[in-house]
């Protein structure tokens, strides 16, 4: 039987919020955008934008609060705070909470940390990434040989990208070459594939959608390359999370846009004035410049008093990281036909 099934039948709207293709495509424009700024910063500015920029995006805190983890916290807010939901992926995310505690948790004291880093890292990566083939997908139509070929390619290019920029300071000169000469060889193979690809593309648009997603690793490798790291992680971030962001408050008009007094948090944004499209966005930046300022002083705070005893990022390494790996399981599915959340769902070009 259907998930479907199992969600209470919500009135649809008679004017759907609809996920826009050509938006989604638009985004992409962050890339030349990008490379143009490393290219003026270069010929026409001695290099000033590279060296004022931090050496990793995680050094700058304002990136920190506004991408990564707001939409990771939209995600897991979308799915615990409606009942029905809860009820169909329960089992699922009780099963993933345990392999999380047990492998992250019971498993570090066994598993080297950089180990783990390299994990989480590839499967950054590959959320990241599949979320945006897989979206181009229904555009580009692509045998699932020459899509899957597609995937593996830039996963694995990006991977090398990820892993040169934020462990550039403990890899030796030999690994970072080494790093370096993979991230170009697959980002080649990647343009090469994508030439030979396009072929079984029949429409424009999703030609574009595949160079899009191309040119979103290749020009990656590029910046990585020119040391720009900060543009470098911000074209593939930013694309990937306001993507997320379009499918969550279509998500959100489309099932609470009429009918709002059935859920509380819609409900007293509907009292004060506040459009169904922003609750879910400003809630989730709210939450996380509140954890992210608070949240390990609060923790400590309790600990302390009731243990005498700190404990070591409770809250931006603890949860954040929970919170992560569980919205890279769970966007596997949700969104998959069949799910409850898909029927809210609708496409136009």
């Amino acid at each position: 039987m259907s998930t479907v099934a199992h969600v209470s039948a919500a009135p649809q709207p008679v004017n759907p919020l609809k996920v826009s293709f050509g938006f989604l495509l638009s985004l992409y424009a962050v890339i030349p955008l990008c490379l143009l700024m490393q290219l003026l910063d270069r010929y026409g500015f001695d290099y000033a934008l590279r060296d004022s920029l931090p050496s990793s995006p995680g050094h700058f805190l304002l990136f920190q609060l506004l991408f990564g983890t707001p939409h990771i916290i939209a995600s897991n807010l979308l799915i615990v705070s409606h009942k029905d939901y809860l009820s169909v992926f329960k089992t699922k995310l009780l099963l993933m909470t345990a392999f999380i505690a047990l492998f992250f948790g019971v498993g570090s004291v066994f598993i080297p940390y950089r180990a783990l880093y390299i994990l989480t890292a590839c499967w950054t990566v590959y959320h990241v990434l599949k979320q945006q083939h897989g979206i181009a997908k229904a555009v580009c139509k692509l045998p699932p040989i020459a899509f899957n070929l597609q995937v593996a390619l830039s996963v694995s290019a990006g991977i090398f990208v990820y892993l040169g920029i934020f462990l550039k300071n403990s890899l030796t000169p030999e690994q970072a070459q080494l790093v370096w000469i993979l991230a170009v060889v697959l980002s080649a193979v990647l343009t090469i594939s994508s030439a030979f690809c396009q072929r079984y593309i029949d429409n424009r648009q999703g030609r574009y959608f595949l160079w899009a997603n191309t040119l979103l690793v290749v020009i990656s490798c590029y910046l990585y390359g020119q040391q720009y790291y900060f543009l470098a992680i911000l074209m593939p971030r930013l694309v990937h999370d306001i993507t997320a962001y379009s499918f969550y408050v279509t998500h959100d008009y489309n099932r609470h846009g009429q009918t709002a007094d059935r859920h509380i948090l819609y409900r007293n944004a509907k009292a004060i004035g506040v459009p169904i499209v922003v609750v879910l966005p400003l809630l989730s930046l709210l939450l996380t410049y509140l954890l992210q300022a608070y949240g390990d002083q609060a923790i400590n705070l309790i600990t302390q008093t009731l243990f005498a005893k700190d404990v070591y990022k409770a809250v931006t390494l603890g949860l954040f990281g929970y919170l992560a790996l569980m919205h890279y399981y769970t966007e596997a599915f949700v969104w998959s036909a069949g799910s409850p959340l898909r029927q809210f769902i609708y496409f136009k070009k």
